[in-house]
């Protein structure tokens, strides 16, 4: 694992950095998984924790699997709202969108807000491009003003 991989997911979920047990050093296997090179202890990030306890306890609530696994609540809705989590449907307990309040398991979005979101940025992306290209002219950047006589007049680079 690389040192800006080990930052990144220090961050995020307080991976171990070195085997618990021989000291020696660790491999990331993947969904909060560790294993020591050395002896092939296995340990685990805050989402490893997380997820394995949910996995033995499906109904649990944020606060029962915070209370059990000692990553504190906000990690645990952080990971809900990243899509590492999803609350069950049969759940009492949702998160909401951030858009328009609805009960949702996991995201920031309910499918709706979200499908809106993602045109919205498209659309956005796409207007930024437009206005990019208006102000290329063969390689030279060109804005104009409307004249007195209501043409349109080119502005060179010096006239701006």
């Amino acid at each position: 694992m690389t040192t800006r991989e080990r930052l990144l997911l220090k961050s995020e979920y307080n991976p171990p950095e070195r085997c618990e047990k021989c000291k020696g050093p660790i491999k990331y296997k993947g969904i909060g998984e560790y294993e020591c090179e050395l002896c092939g202890y296995l340990m685990y990030d805050d989402y490893g924790v997380v997820r394995n306890y949910l996995e033995v306890n499906p109904g649990a609530t944020a606060g029962m699997v915070a209370r059990a696994t000692g990553v504190n609540e906000r990690e645990i809705k952080h990971m809900l709202r990243e899509e590492k989590l999803e609350i069950r449907d049969d759940s009492r307990t949702f998160i909401q969108c951030e858009a328009c309040g609805k009960p949702i398991t996991s995201g920031i979005y309910c499918e709706a807000c979200s499908k809106l979101a993602v045109a919205a940025a498209r659309r956005k992306k796409e207007q930024e491009a437009m206005e990019e290209k208006k102000r290329e002219v063969h390689g030279v950047v060109a804005d104009y003003v409307i004249g007195e006589s209501g043409k349109k007049r080119f502005l060179g680079n010096h006239e701006k």
